[in-house]
């Protein structure tokens, strides 16, 4: 019952204003989407840090300098999924960098949601942290 509603809130655009009609009307098929992805997230996550880290270096995935990171544009496109920030996250620890440089809605709302699944996200960090070392040192 847990991974059910977590598998709504994490689908959700905006956790905080989900209503129990959402969830009555696309639960089941929030709920199946998000066990494909869990299934799978060895493979996404090695595909995902293809994108992120094939044509650019480690340090232009996390600049905030110029405004939101890659990575957060490549997730805001859809191109990277919330557990791939996550995992990243547990990796180089860049979430606390960027919630006290980015001072905006669309990180905060990220970083909460971040914050939130967190904890319902068993994985082997072990096995990602050799997959994301492969990935960048190619």
């Amino acid at each position: 019952m847990v991974e059910y509603f977590v598998s709504n809130f994490v689908r959700a655009t905006d956790p905080a204003s989900v209503w129990i009609g959402e969830i009555v009307q696309n639960g089941e098929n929030n709920y199946q989407e998000w066990l494909k992805q869990r299934q799978s997230m060895t493979y996404l996550f090695k595909e995902e840090c293809g994108i992120l880290f094939d044509e650019n270096k480690i340090d232009d995935v996390f600049d905030c300098s110029k405004g939101h990171p890659l990575i957060l544009k490549k997730h805001l496109s859809k191109e990277v999924s919330l557990e791939t920030l996550i995992v990243i996250d547990r990796i180089l620890n860049y979430r606390s960098r960027f919630d006290s440089s980015l001072k905006d809605p669309v990180w905060e709302s990220i970083s909460m949601k971040m914050r939130k699944y967190s904890p319902f996200l068993h994985i082997d960090i072990f096995k990602f942290k050799k997959i994301l070392k492969q990935v960048v040192v190619r």
